[in-house]
């Protein structure tokens, strides 16, 4: 590929990701402070003025916890390490098994190149996308399953503790019920926080960290339900209970934004897929017309920005039907 071509390949590569930086912002600290602060707003805005004083006791409480989780929050993403982010996704393997693999698929995907694209470029395209990009994604895919089963499961494991305490158990014995009873990967973080509790951690430090092994906004609003308890004391059973209604409110809200939103993305799965369907059809029945496309340098960059744009494209439509609940 000359020179003239390849810088024109760098330029489209940047163009595409400047495009989808402004598609996806990343920051989302200023839209969390707002909530945060309407959150603030309103309980201390709400109430008769004559409010008992173990109310304002547990509004102040209320208050000093939002503070405090707003402090010690996780870190946006991007910014956690591999280590963080692998234990997330419910893995056991290390950060230089990951290395390994990646460096593994890159490998491979440059001598896959090699055969369909006849440049040096297409080749270090192949090799960045297969060693860099797949294995993140892989990785956020498996947490993200791993996120959706723990929260399929956590309403469940809330009602079992509310029986347990309303039966006279202890909480730590109610926590130990769950992790016996509840199936993976429910039991599993469960019982990571009694361990923690058998060695000497608060309720609330080994809460902190399940929340830092599973940040769900459910592990967040457990957590925020056990450290009012810990601190201002009151009906735990109750509490956790109004916590399972709202956990199933949310699951019912989110089948029936998936079930509305199921039009949209079948046709964004239909545009996605004519092109490379397209393409596959007239290889298969005239596969000296494609040939060119692979053969020269033309070709080849044309393939590239043919991708470039195609999965920016699919990005896209992907960040528009995925609505936020």
């Amino acid at each position: 590929m000359s020179t003239g071509s390849e810088i024109l390949a760098v330029l489209l590569v940047l163009v595409a990701v400047g495009a989808l930086v402004l598609a996806f912002p990343a920051d989302q600290s200023r839209r969390t402070k707002r909530r945060l602060a309407a959150i603030k707003t309103t309980g201390g805005a709400t109430g008769p003025a004559n409010t008992g004083d173990m109310e304002k006791q547990r509004r102040a409480l209320l208050q000093t916890t939002l503070k405090e989780l707003e402090k010690e929050k996780a870190d946006p993403k991007g910014r956690l390490s591999l280590r963080r982010r692998i234990e997330q996704a419910g893995l056991s393997i290390t950060p230089r098994t990951y290395w390994m693999g990646s460096g593994g698929a890159a490998v491979v995907g440059a001598l896959l190149a090699m055969f369909f694209v006849h440049s040096p470029l297409g080749w270090i395209l192949a090799a960045f996308a297969c060693g860099f990009g797949l294995p993140r994604w892989v990785l956020a895919f498996i947490k993200k399953r791993h996120q959706t089963a723990f929260t399929r499961e956590f309403a469940p494991a809330m009602d079992a503790i509310v029986r347990s305490v309303k039966s006279g158990l202890p909480v730590i014995e109610a926590l130990k019920l769950v992790a016996a009873e509840i199936p993976e990967p429910v039991s599993g973080e469960f019982g990571l926080v009694v361990d923690g509790l058998k060695v000497g951690l608060t309720m609330e430090q080994a809460i902190k960290r399940m929340y830092q092994r599973m940040p769900t906004s459910e592990v967040n609003f457990f957590g925020i339900v056990m450290s009012m308890q810990a601190k201002a004391g009151g009906n735990l059973s109750e509490a956790l209970g109004n916590l399972s209604g709202v956990l199933r409110d949310r699951k019912r809200l989110k089948d029936k934004i998936k079930a509305m939103s199921s039009e949209a993305k079948a046709g964004a799965m239909i545009i996605g897929s004519m092109p490379p369907g397209v393409m596959a059809m007239v290889w298969a029945t005239t596969p000296t017309y494609m040939t060119p496309m692979f053969i020269t340098e033309i070709g080849n960059l044309l393939l590239i920005g043919c991708a470039v744009w195609m999965g920016m494209g699919i990005m896209v439509m992907k960040k528009m039907i995925n609505m936020k609940y």
